[in-house]
């Protein structure tokens, strides 16, 4: 049989793995957490795939610890929470230096700060995208239901059920610990070694550096966290299995929501240029500045804050000729 006679025989469309493309895993949703800090209660109208993966978001680091000096006292230790780490890879330039600032710009008032929380996205573009998405979510469960297509519906609500259980362990795991000892009115100056040799200067109060850097982001999940992630990941896999119920016009409506959504939902990731981290905001000023050498970087940030302990340690320069080497006995 040609192609002529199967148009002539007016066979249906039929789309019944539709629900296959919310199980993609792709990592869009865990780098928009990372890039938020948290997540938002309206994240889950926003639907899009890899929703089973948004526990995964501590991994968006890549494993990457990098070598972090403070310049201002010579002491040399390690990034390890890894949203600041996959915001630094993303502003990174190799053979550049690139300063950051971070500033403190949490709302006082409650009101402010749960409005900052609903409603933060980084730019203007970004929040119009986000609220597009939404905006689609509502208006498919509408059309959906005044077409009576009632399993396109269960299956998108399991969906935003999934999106609930995850959006909820996130804000649970996301709360500030341990960051040190408080020091009020102290300026710190960080030099942060990534790999492909990419360099960041982080700037800024040395209490605001430490809620970017130290200690945990998310801490692990308790047991019924886990318990809660573990269903929100079945109830995305039963969604797409359950879509082949489906009608073609519903089935066409899931499919097109996700991936309309999801690239939305790249496109917003790659406009917001700020990290949000526990009310903070790391920001990117002035342009990266190029160096021929490494060392070329380094001596000049030693002549800047007086001191070359520090680039000693991280091994950016070599010691002193007349400082004994350290002998080692077995």
């Amino acid at each position: 049989m040609n192609i002529s006679s199967l148009r002539d025989a007016n066979i249906p469309i039929r789309l019944d793995a539709a629900g296959l493309v919310a199980l993609a895993d792709l990592a869009t949703i865990s780098k928009r957490t990372a890039l938020t800090g948290s997540a938002s209660i309206l994240d889950i109208l926003f639907l899009a795939p890899g929703i089973h993966t948004q526990q995964e978001a501590s991994n968006v680091n890549g494993g990457e610890l990098p070598t972090t000096a403070a310049m201002t006292t010579g002491y040399v230790f390690r990034i390890e929470n890894q949203a600041t780490v996959h915001y630094l890879q993303r502003i990174g330039d190799p053979g550049c230096l690139v300063t950051v600032q971070v500033v403190d710009n949490n709302p006082h008032s409650p009101f402010r700060r749960l409005l900052t929380d609903l409603f933060y996205t980084g730019s203007i573009f970004a929040s119009i995208l986000y609220a597009t998405g939404i905006s689609l979510t509502i208006f498919s469960l509408l059309i959906l239901g005044i077409n009576h297509d009632f399993w396109a519906v269960a299956v998108l609500l399991m969906l935003v059920a999934a999106r609930f259980l995850n959006t909820i362990v996130i804000k649970r795991r996301t709360q500030v610990g341990w960051k040190g000892a408080p020091e009020p009115g102290v300026k710190g100056d960080l030099l942060v070694l990534l790999s492909q040799d990419r360099w960041v200067r982080m700037r800024g109060w040395v209490d605001d550096l430490k809620v970017t850097t130290a200690g945990q982001w998310l801490r692990e999940e308790t047991q019924i966290e886990g318990f809660a992630s573990a269903f929100a990941t079945l109830l995305v896999f039963l969604a797409a299995a359950l879509a082949t119920n489906a009608s073609t016009v519903g089935s066409i409506f899931i499919a097109g929501l996700l991936l309309i959504n999801v690239t939305m939902l790249g496109l917003c990731n790659s406009l917001t240029k700020d990290l949000r981290m526990f009310g903070r905001t790391v920001h990117i000023t002035g342009e990266p500045k190029k160096y021929k050498r490494r060392l070329e970087m380094a001596e000049e940030l030693m002549k800047e804050t007086g001191r070359t302990d520090w680039a000693i340690s991280m091994g950016l320069v070599l010691p002193p000729k007349d400082t004994p080497a350290t002998k080692v006995t077995i």
